[in-house]
């Protein structure tokens, strides 16, 4: 550790100055025993966190990974310790040993003002370097490990937004809709009006920052396109004698907290409040788009198989004779796409089904990111929309096909159990299509 103490590293490698400052700040701060000095010590070390430039970045967490890592010879010897005499104090000195001590040094950032919200913004720098430096995966797992501590949703709060949020929150809203752009403030108060709801979770430590956000419509019957939905007149339906609640837009507002799990929570709790709200709503459903099923399609068009199902092979011949190997040209003309798409409905539909009940290659339960969110979740499969969305973005993604996931009360934990054990909850409907027998 006493390269991290002396900033020796970074000032040797990379002849960072205000690298070997941070360093130096940071080894002060985890030494720190006084209460003020320590608030007033985090609040200076994030502010020359703050100033550095992404090669900095990059020799900072460099650091902290060579010199703020267990040592695996103590934590062997402990480990050994607690084998041979398990007890409350082998299991803590095992336990204080296996800790890095950034979680330490994190935590003590945690406490100046603004700490947790500069953490974050830290953790999504982070994630960036990563990709081109794996070994810091390490590093990072410890800042997921704190960040879904303090992001427990028993600390979050749900609240309802409407027209009568405070318009830097609506702006917040606007600002972080990935989904379905909104297009301006009449867009938005559209989805905010009786016959719809939108709710976020919040975190005491950014007030004014929505983690995540959840937009409903409350229809009488599940819907197939996304079109007529966002469209549709204020008032439409009644929402106290709407059965149909939809989950239309989920939208994750801090990418910092990427794989800390908020969004299953805020779906379990939203039914609960709909339900609760309005007896009628009798179905949970959501209107989700197929991010990666155009890739997906289109390396399979691509790729020399020697072997394939028939019934596959079929369907992907017909669609390089008709659309070609190149995908997306078709989003460069939406208007002319549905009449290009519709003579290989029932093969692209198929292909669609196939994709999202197929297993991925590195080991995930399934292939598409959104359905893996729903069905860990506890959702159903339940039905594949043809020209649900015929946007741009609708086509690139998905040839504009949408889907529908059911939430049933009685079965959320049951559906979440068997996705657990690799078991694709779908109907039959769904299941029917695919090609891979």
């Amino acid at each position: 550790m006493l390269g991290f103490m002396k900033g020796r590293t970074v000032s040797r490698t990379a002849g960072g100055v205000r690298v070997a400052r941070l360093l130096s700040h940071g080894a002060k701060l985890l030494t720190e025993r006084g209460r003020a000095v320590g608030l007033s010590l985090a609040r200076e070390t994030l502010d020359l966190y703050g100033e550095l430039n992404r090669p900095e970045q990059v020799a900072f967490f460099l650091a902290l990974l060579n010199e703020l890592s267990p040592d695996p010879k103590q934590v062997l010897a402990a480990a050994e310790g607690y084998a041979a005499k398990p007890s409350a104090e082998t299991l803590e000195a095992l336990n204080k040993l296996v800790e890095s001590p950034r979680q330490e040094l994190l935590r003590r950032l945690n406490r100046a003002s603004g700490g947790t919200a500069a953490i974050l913004h830290m953790r999504e720098q982070l994630l960036a370097i990563v990709r081109e430096h794996p070994e810091l995966a390490m590093v990072d797992a410890d800042f997921r490990h704190l960040l879904s501590s303090w992001f427990n949703p028993g600390f979050l709060q749900v609240v309802r937004v409407d027209w009568r949020t405070p318009a830097y929150l609506l702006e917040r809203i606007i600002a972080h809709e990935a989904v379905h752009e909104i297009q301006g403030w009449d867009d938005l108060r559209r989805r905010l009006e009786f016959d719809r709801r939108c709710f976020s979770f919040f975190h005491p430590a950014l007030p004014d920052e929505p983690l995540i956000f959840v937009e409903v419509a409350l229809l009488n019957e599940m819907p197939d396109a996304i079109g007529s939905l966002l469209d549709a007149p204020a008032g439409q339906s009644d929402p106290k004698r709407a059965t149909v609640a939809v989950l239309y837009s989920i939208n994750n507002c801090q990418p910092g907290l990427r794989g800390v799990s908020l969004g299953n929570f805020l779906v379990k709790q939203v039914a609960d409040l709909l339900t609760a709200e309005l007896p009628r709503v009798r179905r949970i459903c959501t209107l989700s788009p197929i991010p990666n099923f155009s890739a997906w399609l289109g390396a399979h068009l691509r790729k020399q198989v020697g072997t394939r199902p028939q019934p596959l092979s079929e369907a992907l011949h017909a669609v390089a004779r008709d659309l070609g190997r190149d995908l997306s040209r078709l989003a460069t003309d939406p208007s002319a796409a549905r009449e290009r798409l519709e003579p290989l409905k029932r093969p692209l539909t198929a292909l669609c089904a196939t994709y999202l009940l197929s297993p991925a290659t590195e080991g995930e339960a399934i292939q598409d990111p959104v359905a893996r969110f729903h069905l860990n979740n506890g959702a159903r499969l339940q039905r594949i929309n043809w020209a649900a969305d015929l946007s741009k973005r609708g086509l690139q993604q998905s040839l504009g096909m949408m889907v529908n996931y059911v939430y049933e009360p009685g079965a959320i934990e049951a559906n979440h159990d068997r996705f657990l054990q690799g078991r694709i909850m779908a109907s039959r409907q769904v299941t029917s299509l695919t090609l891979e027998r």
